[in-house]
């Protein structure tokens, strides 16, 4: 099942499936193991380097910036699309 959220400014909503496999690509898992609410470092056993190897594949996918405060976030999937859905909303 295909969860999206649409973004009331009229803007395309972010796919979560589409982030998770992205993600999944980026850390060479099956997206089926990128749960939602998975933590990467934990559970996924993400290093710091392939961690920010998603922040930087995700800024250039969906051309947005992170904060480095924002980077301490994005620990999981459901983080990485709410920080997502909350930067293109305001861009």
């Amino acid at each position: 099942m295909s969860v999206t959220y649409s973004d009331p400014a009229g803007a395309a909503p972010l796919d979560m499936d589409e982030l998770r496999g992205i993600v999944a690509d980026i850390l060479e898992v099956d997206a089926t193991d990128v749960a939602d609410d998975a933590d990467f470092m934990e559970d996924l056993e993400v290093d710091s380097l392939m961690a920010l190897e998603v922040i930087v594949v995700l800024e250039k996918k969906y051309g947005v910036k992170f904060a480095e405060a924002e980077l301490r976030q994005v620990v999981s999937l459901r983080q990485a699309h709410d920080l997502l859905t909350q930067k293109l909303h305001t861009r």
